[in-house]
């Protein structure tokens, strides 16, 4: 399904259509809908409704920087929430997603029942940092563009936060590999400048705002957003940190079915 929100064409895709009570989930970089195929189907009580974020899957990948900040990626996600008149969701969101729906929950914490947040963080705490990651972020910017998709994904999966990813079944590395492969350039370069941590305003003084259930999961072998999510629980009001065994940073990818029943849970947990 194809949406229109502020001049860009989004796309949303959704399981167990006629069911009220619904989850939102968000992908995280070089990432679609299609990160969830596995997991929806294990999830039968709610409704799904999965979105390309600006820059990936379906969804446009405008030219200009400008169109990709995180604030004008919270208002085209409201806008494509009221257009399905979805008034209340539990969000849910892997890495950049994560930070999309922290974001989201900040700004409109009345529609956000529930938050999941899958290896997630609410961006850098210094500008010293952010400044460090803007240059970083930029780099790797003008690499994708100037060298291509299959280029940047070879190094991409080379990466230490996705070295748990080489021990999968070829059949689910290749998987993800082709999601990667899909994405274009351009969009997956200004999502980087428009959006990534060191482009990202710091969230960390404002999680004491957050009244909602929050849960934060992470791969016991992701020892970095292990250390984050410690830390957030410390700030947020209403949260719990659920850790992993032998999972790294996409518990999603690498144990869909206990990734769905980890949320399943979380919710209902949350609820009684």
């Amino acid at each position: 399904m194809m949406l229109q929100t502020q001049g860009i064409s989004v796309n949303v895709q959704m399981w167990n259509e006629h069911l009220e009570q619904t989850i939102v989930m968000l992908h995280g970089f070089t990432g679609s809908v299609a990160t969830w195929d596995k997991v929806a189907p294990c999830i039968k009580d709610y409704r799904i409704v999965a979105i390309d974020l600006i820059g990936h899957g379906q969804t446009d990948s405008p030219p200009h920087v400008e169109a990709y900040t995180m604030e004008k990626q919270i208002v085209q996600l409201d806008e494509t929430f009221q257009q399905l008149n979805l008034h209340e969701v539990i969000l849910l969101g892997y890495s950049m997603g994560g930070r999309v729906a922290l974001s989201y929950a900040k700004t409109f914490p009345n529609r956000v029942s529930q938050l999941i947040l899958e290896s997630a963080s609410p961006g850098l705490k210094s500008e010293e940092e952010r400044t460090l990651r803007r240059d970083s972020d930029e780099s790797l910017a003008n690499r994708i563009e100037t060298n291509g998709m299959e280029s940047f994904v070879k190094m991409w999966e080379d990466i230490p936060l996705f070295a748990t990813q080489k021990k999968l079944p070829p059949d689910v590395q290749q998987t993800v590999r082709k999601e990667r492969l899909s994405q274009s350039e351009v969009g997956l370069a200004n999502s980087l400048r428009g959006m990534g941590t060191g482009a990202q305003t710091s969230l960390w003084s404002n999680l004491g705002e957050l009244s909602m259930p929050v849960t934060l999961i992470t791969g016991e072998l992701d020892q970095k957003f292990c250390k984050i999510a410690e830390e957030m629980q410390a700030l947020l009001p209403n949260a719990r940190h659920l850790k992993v065994n032998e999972a790294g940073h996409a518990i999603h990818v690498e144990n869909p079915e206990q990734f769905a029943t980890i949320v399943k849970d979380a919710i209902k947990i949350k609820k009684s």
